[in-house]
């Protein structure tokens, strides 16, 4: 029978300026699932290591992606997972992409690549769905393709790879708190004010052109959020200052990591990435909520194949 086992990594969403259309991927943040081929058609999920989740395929996003990429490839072919859950659910590092974008790889590996890894984060993408009531990519994207990523579509979806700057390293904090997505969206209003759009608009396009010609200095002044952090912040305990915290350290910029509680703070260079991470770490133990800090390049593969 055979077998298979991938990698699925951590991801950090919107990347300040880029709600629901940026991300980008950690390098060995992530959880593990293993593929195996089953006489009966279907998903069966026969083990969950780690957080309790569902084993019903119709209630796991792991299971909704990969039924749903079944069904498109008219297959009668069945898979069993396993599921090693080591990124925490509502952590905000993606712990739901993860899932589903490891779930749709994984099959599409033990079927023999009938689909490319674009063609991969629509089925995804109804993993999510299931997790936050929304069909977001954002997590998918660079959790399948690695790197940055941006959607420039949802519909038709088009997701481009952007250039990731050599030195860019990233340092992402998680306190011990769960944020529910669907709960973070449920504070986001339904209209922007222009004023606001304008302005995320700009840092939107500055900090692409940032990546591109490697201007640090721009990057960093493009990181602000003008449209979700300020009504998600008050969410997440601690976060002003742990922010405040990171860019006095010399982050290029800090924000919220998707909806929280994570935050996530790009730098320049390994180690002014781990002294933020220290100077975050202080602020959290000071407020006695431990944390756990994920200290990463950029990961220029996404979801992969392991022994």
């Amino acid at each position: 029978m055979k077998k298979i086992g991938v990698f699925c990594p951590a991801t950090v969403a919107n990347i300040s300026c880029g709600f629901d259309v940026l991300g980008l991927c950690l390098e060995n943040s992530g959880d593990v699932m293993y593929f195996s081929e089953k006489k009966d058609p279907g998903v069966h999920i026969s083990r969950v290591q780690g957080p309790p989740l569902p084993t019903d395929p119709e209630q796991n996003v792991a299971g909704v992606a990969a039924l749903a990429m079944l069904r498109h490839l008219g297959t009668s072919h069945g898979v069993t997972i396993e599921i090693e859950k080591r990124i925490k659910p509502g952590s905000g590092i993606g712990s739901s992409a993860a899932s589903a974008a490891g779930a749709v790889f994984g099959l599409n590996e033990l079927l023999g690549r009938p689909l490319s890894r674009q063609e991969l984060i629509g089925f995804a993408m109804q993993g999510e769905s299931l997790a936050s009531g929304a069909a977001h990519a954002d997590n998918v994207a660079p959790a399948l393709l690695g790197g940055i990523t941006l959607i420039r579509s949802y519909d038709p979806l088009e997701v481009i790879s952007l250039h990731v700057p050599p030195e860019l390293w990233v340092t992402v904090i998680h306190p011990q708190l769960e944020l529910k997505t669907a709960d973070a969206r449920a504070v986001l209003k339904d209209q922007v004010p222009l004023t606001k759009a304008i302005r995320q608009w700009g840092n939107l396009g500055a900090l692409v052109s940032a990546l591109y010609t490697e201007n640090y200095e721009l990057l960093g002044r493009s990181l602000t959020d003008h449209i979700a952090e300020p009504l998600r912040s008050p969410l997440i305990p601690g976060f002003t200052e742990v922010k405040m915290a990171a860019l006095e350290a010399g982050a290029l910029g800090s924000g919220i990591s998707g909806s929280g509680p994570s935050i996530f703070a790009l730098c320049k260079g390994k180690p002014v990435a781990e002294l933020v991470a220290g100077k975050m770490k202080t602020i959290y133990d000071a407020l006695g909520v431990p944390s756990e800090l994920h200290i990463s390049r950029i990961a220029t593969t996404g979801t992969r194949l392991i022994p």
